[in-house]
């Protein structure tokens, strides 16, 4: 049993941010019924190719993209813009422990879907809201999108190669990373909210902005910036408060260093054959080797060309110096540890064949992640989410004939 098995989530999410949280939750037990709109469905099953294929290797209509977010649930579809579509999320809701939206800020109340309509009829009801910027504000009627958000929540003015250097310019980051950080709060401050309730007895609203998450994740970045008055500036793959920390030529390719203090510095230096570097008083200290950035890594760039990235490895490692290759996702999911550790996973998918799965990172002793739910078909599972509902076989015949379900 899950840890989570005694709870029940509505989802009318889509997308990313709010489907990762309800992932999470379903992967620690919780049984997630995700809310859909009829015929389309959540955006991300159309953002293809990929296309998962089916049973004899024929692509479905199910992206690459939706697979990503969406284990662990059960399909229903519901028109919300209905009255009687409005009326089974109301039904769902009153029997749920938590329901995630990322709506427009207001969208929902016009439907009586909203967190005070729906807390009416389920006091206990933990209700989260995802937005691009909060649900007041100058920008709360504000769409936001990932993207937008890595731009105005300023990571994209870190990330990137320096100015001056060949591709310079401000870079996103190569996955979502905003929506993923977002729904991993939101799981954080939902498990939150259900601990509150058991000693209070009353769920509550939960307001979180794709840009309130962004600009809380800078991080070190962001207190560099308030402690000195500077706002960072790109660094490629360097590292604005340890040197050395950043990516390196071998011969033949590149390799990470991540060398985290002085000691670890020295005993690269005599592998290197250059221990004078160490007691340099440019490099001794990580303080004095960010002073001296520039002087030192032209120096450590004509060493490292010295040997292959594996030579590398195997040498820093028995020193115990930080480092790695820098893998594609076919190197990640060949590495050992990565296989070792379970991370790809492959579940039977019901359009028949197999759905790959990367693994979830959390490993209980007592209550395991539990694969138990591939990512659903369009509406899989509304005709049985309805007879759980009490309605009958001509009143589930009524709703479809009304496009209602």
């Amino acid at each position: 049993m899950g840890a989570l098995s005694h709870i029940k989530v509505l989802d009318l999410s889509r997308v990313l941010a709010g489907p990762w949280a309800s992932q999470l939750l379903g992967d620690l037990g919780a049984e997630v019924i995700k809310v859909e709109k009829p015929g389309c469905g959540d955006d991300t099953r159309g953002w293809g190719p990929p296309w998962l294929a089916d049973g004899a290797d024929r692509p479905t209509t199910d992206a690459a993209y939706f697979l990503c977010t969406n284990r662990n649930k059960r399909s229903l579809t519901v028109d919300i813009t209905q009255p009687a579509g409005q009326q089974i999320v109301r039904e769902l809701a009153a029997q749920s422990d938590v329901l995630l939206e990322n709506f427009k800020v207001g969208g929902l109340k016009a439907y009586g879907l909203d967190y005070a309509s729906l807390a009416a009829l389920n006091p206990q009801l933990v209700y989260c809201s995802i937005t691009g910027f909060g649900q007041d504000g100058p920008y709360a009627a504000r769409a936001g999108y990932d993207f937008l958000i890595q731009g105005m929540g300023g990571l994209m003015s870190v990330t990137g190669r320096a100015e001056g250097e060949e591709g310079a310019g401000p870079q996103k980051v190569g996955v979502a990373l905003t929506d993923i950080l977002t729904g991993l709060y939101a799981g954080n401050a939902i498990l939150a909210a259900l601990l509150h309730r058991e000693k209070s007895g009353r769920g509550q609203h939960i307001d979180l902005a794709l840009l309130d998450v962004q600009v809380a994740c800078l991080a070190n970045q962001a207190m560099n910036y308030l402690v000195s008055g500077m706002a960072p500036r790109r660094m490629g793959n360097s590292h604005p408060n340890i040197v050395p920390y950043q990516d390196f030529p071998t011969a033949d390719g590149d390799m990470i260093l991540a060398i985290g203090n002085d000691g670890q510095f020295a005993r690269f230096c005599d592998i290197a054959g250059h221990a004078e570097w160490s007691a340099d008083p440019r490099f001794a200290s990580n303080a004095a080797r960010v002073r001296h950035r520039a002087e030192l890594i032209p120096l450590l760039r004509q060493a490292t060309v010295m040997k292959t990235t594996a030579a590398w490895i195997a040498l820093l490692e028995n020193a115990a110096v930080p480092c790695g290759p820098i893998n594609d996702l076919a190197g990640v999911f060949a590495d050992p540890q990565v296989r070792h550790r379970g991370l790809q996973v492959a579940m039977a998918h019901p359009a028949g064949g197999t759905a790959p799965q990367v693994g979830n990172p959390i490993h209980f002793s007592a209550t395991p992640i539990d694969y138990r739910r591939a990512p659903p078909l369009l509406g899989q599972d509304t005709e049985a989410i309805l007879r759980e509902l009490g309605r009958s076989d001509g009143e589930i015949a009524a709703l479809r004939a009304a496009a209602a379900v």
